[in-house]
């Protein structure tokens, strides 16, 4: 069961809670999951909302790079949430610790996620702490990142209709780095 731990509301009106749990089972919108180019969801967050998304969540993967190639840090790739309680899954993909400019490449895939969440009209987004697992990025520098690309994103676009962004993370570790920051 997931927990809301803390809830801070920008002066741009949106809602961020910082939640302990698991991403899938969250009931918004649209999830972000943390995904590779190819979106080959083999690992890490990417697996898990796969497993539990059904097949379907796959071939639409595979669908949309064969229709439009892989995906990039600041264009993310969109699909149907299959059998998860979300309606889209938003395919972001952040950095690898070491691959170099990586705050910018993080601050893309948040941007960019927000971006396709708006231009699918959602209210709701749930993100996890992209690139803190198997792609090695320090969970505290994430955490900086992460909430600064909302606040900037959200003082950039007034006419955004996302009113609730939740961070769910699942380690103990993670969930520290976000609430100190």
């Amino acid at each position: 069961m997931n927990t809301v731990l803390k809830e801070h509301k920008l002066p741009t009106g949106q809602i961020i809670k910082i939640i302990y749990g698991d991403i899938i089972s969250e009931e918004t919108d649209a999830i972000v999951n943390a995904a590779n180019t190819s979106l080959q969801h083999g690992g890490g967050v990417a697996r898990a909302i796969s497993k539990h998304a059904g097949p379907t969540l796959q071939q639409e993967s595979d669908a949309w790079i064969q229709e439009k190639g892989k995906v990039s840090h600041k264009d993310p790739a969109w699909t149907s949430g299959g059998l998860l309680p979300a309606k889209y899954v938003i395919h972001a993909v952040g950095p690898m610790w070491g691959d170099g400019d990586e705050d910018a490449k993080l601050t893309a895939a948040v941007t960019g996620s927000l971006g396709v969440a708006d231009e699918l009209k959602l209210n709701s987004i749930a993100f996890p702490a992209i690139s803190t697992g198997i792609f090695g990025f320090p969970k505290d520098r994430a955490a900086k990142v992460i909430l600064e690309a909302l606040g900037n994103y959200f003082n950039n676009n007034s006419s955004s209709e996302i009113m609730v962004i939740k961070l769910v993370l699942f380690d103990q570790g993670t969930v520290d780095a976000f609430l100190q920051e």
